[in-house]
């Protein structure tokens, strides 16, 4: 199977994302139950990964690419302190 890599983006303008950021409040994905973490990538996934070219991958490989981003540090949890919510944003 040929290998692909979501990129995760922030999708608000440039000028915003340290405001984003100072809202957010990073949760280790180790202090994350590991059904909770798999449910909220899958929503991550299913939410972000729009491309209609990408649908030769499984929902169960989509969220194995985002699991090794977190693992890998190349994202993070966050929770947002205004919307009450948690996501998965790019790691600066």
């Amino acid at each position: 199977m040929e290998e692909h890599e979501v990129v995760i983006e922030y999708d608000v303008p440039n000028n915003r994302q340290n405001d984003q950021q100072e809202e957010g409040v990073e949760i280790p994905m180790d202090r994350i139950d590991p059904e909770t973490l798999r449910n909220l990538v899958g929503e991550f996934v299913t939410r972000e990964w729009t491309d209609p070219g990408d649908a030769r991958f499984t929902l169960d490989d989509k969220i194995r690419q985002v699991l090794k981003q977190l693992q890998d540090k190349k994202a993070k949890v966050v929770f947002d302190l205004k919307s009450n919510s948690a996501n998965i944003v790019v790691s600066r």
